[in-house]
């Protein structure tokens, strides 16, 4: 008798879960959405330089220049965005100043 209780295929899963559990979600999702737009929303600066972009603009800048080394990659951004550049080195907001 115990183990008919305990056993899992006796159940149907989907009885278990309520017909609000969807509606109840929607909401929930929402609102995380909403506070993920707004935790990664950054003021456009008026700095030249690649935009953050949920933190894909950090992980580009450092990637080139750990690929193409200081020099290059400093020739580049200036090339790219003038002779004030901000740029981002391990993680931290570096400015780039070269004439």
């Amino acid at each position: 008798m115990v183990l008919e209780t305990l056993n899992p295929l006796h159940y149907n899963i989907t009885s278990l879960v309520p017909d609000t559990m969807p509606v109840a979600t929607v909401p929930i999702l929402i609102l995380m959405c909403f506070l993920f737009l707004i935790w990664n929303h950054e003021e456009t600066s008026s700095i030249p330089g690649p935009g953050y972009c949920m933190g894909i603009g950090p992980l580009l800048s450092h990637g080139r220049f750990l690929w193409m080394g200081v020099g290059n990659a400093c020739n580049y951004y200036n090339k790219t965005y003038g002779d004030f550049v901000r740029v981002w080195i391990s993680g931290e907001e570096t400015f780039i100043i070269s004439k």
